[in-house]
């Protein structure tokens, strides 16, 4: 097999995006099987928490950000608000545009029927990191949270 051009190989051993993808699609994987039996998504967790976070705001400002492209933000919203657990003004339906989004006292409550799956996430999640991983990931996360979201 002939080996890869330097750039090739400058990418693929180097490369952030690839491997933050790769993380992120192995670190949501635990999440979504753990809540499972919630019939919730960490997606969809993570539009709810923002929401019950940041409180009424636009559709686009949870998507700016959790940092999703505007029709991922739809398609997660739309089983939040038939479900009850969010609410929006002027959503009625299919074709009807959402203008604030809030979470619901019954969206309160699917969050905190979901904390024992969320908590052996975790577990899971900063087990595969490791110690120093996980305390990467917050300092990370942490700074992107304080520059995107409004103080709350």
């Amino acid at each position: 097999m002939p080996s890869a051009p330097d750039h090739i190989d400058e990418i693929a051993g180097g490369c952030l995006a690839v491997r933050v993808r790769m993380l992120g699609r192995a670190i949501s994987a635990i999440y979504d099987r753990a809540l499972a039996d919630k019939e919730l998504t960490v997606a969809q967790m993570n539009v709810l928490v923002t929401a019950g976070k940041i409180g009424p705001c636009p559709p686009g400002e949870i998507g700016r950000i959790l940092q999703m492209e505007r029709s991922t933000v739809s398609r997660n919203l739309r089983p939040l608000l038939e479900q009850g657990w969010l609410e929006a003004d002027g959503w009625h339906g299919e074709g009807e545009r959402v203008r604030t989004v809030r979470l619901t006292e019954r969206g309160r409550r699917k969050l905190a029927s979901a904390l024992p799956g969320w908590r052996r996430a975790q577990a899971e999640a900063a087990a595969l990191l490791g110690t120093s991983g996980t305390n990467a990931v917050r300092t990370l996360g942490d700074r992107l949270w304080r520059e995107l979201a409004p103080a709350s």
